[in-house]
């Protein structure tokens, strides 16, 4: 269970990272969407799409803190973070969802324990 935390935990810590090139593309749209509460009403397939796409995440992000805490300077450091950010956006589109899409979820999740527990029993059965 703990591991399982720790993969939605990860995910949802880096949604933030994910969601930078999003804000970056359209800031007006993004940034009201950001302040709004999210949405709660998410369906089993969304809910699916972002239990795989967090333990893609997870992994990437597992994979980049090694070379992160090896890079000699910031620049190699921003480097790494780039393509780390680009490959956390390509496993989310991959997953079928929009990086708006997947922070939303990561964001409500974050304040609902129910929805947590509904990913949660997700990325168990996945596990099995």
């Amino acid at each position: 269970m703990q591991r399982i935390t720790a993969i939605i935990a990860a995910a949802t810590l880096t949604a933030g990272v994910v969601s930078v090139p999003a804000m970056a593309q359209d800031t007006a749209q993004s940034g009201s969407q950001a302040q709004q509460a999210p949405a709660k009403n998410f369906s089993d397939d969304q809910l699916h799409q972002f239990a795989d796409a967090s333990q893609d995440i997870a992994q990437i992000s597992q994979n980049y803190t090694q070379q992160l805490q090896n890079a000699s300077d910031q620049g190699e450091q921003q480097k790494i973070r780039q393509q780390a950010n680009e490959e956390m956006v390509s496993a989310v589109k991959g997953s079928g969802m929009t990086v708006e899409q997947f922070n939303s979820i990561g964001q409500a999740i974050q304040q609902d324990p129910q929805l947590m527990q509904r990913v949660q029993g997700m990325v168990q059965q996945k596990q099995q």
